[in-house]
């Protein structure tokens, strides 16, 4: 149960990173506007996937007590 939560701050957090890889343009390294775009959006397309797991998986586990 404690991980389906975890996974849900995580979803938040590669969100939250992928905005400021989108704004700031840098990761690690100076990127291009092209590729900060590409990757923010990766990044935020897996944080959302990851809340939509945490959540499909805490809703099933509340099914089942």
């Amino acid at each position: 149960m404690m991980f389906n939560w975890l996974s849900l701050v995580t979803g938040l957090f590669y969100i939250v990173l992928g905005i400021v890889v989108i704004y700031y343009k840098f990761f690690f390294t100076i990127l291009e506007p092209g590729v900060a775009y590409a990757m923010g959006g990766l990044l935020i397309l897996y944080g959302v996937f990851r809340i939509y797991r945490a959540i499909s998986k805490i809703k099933s586990s509340g099914n089942e007590e």
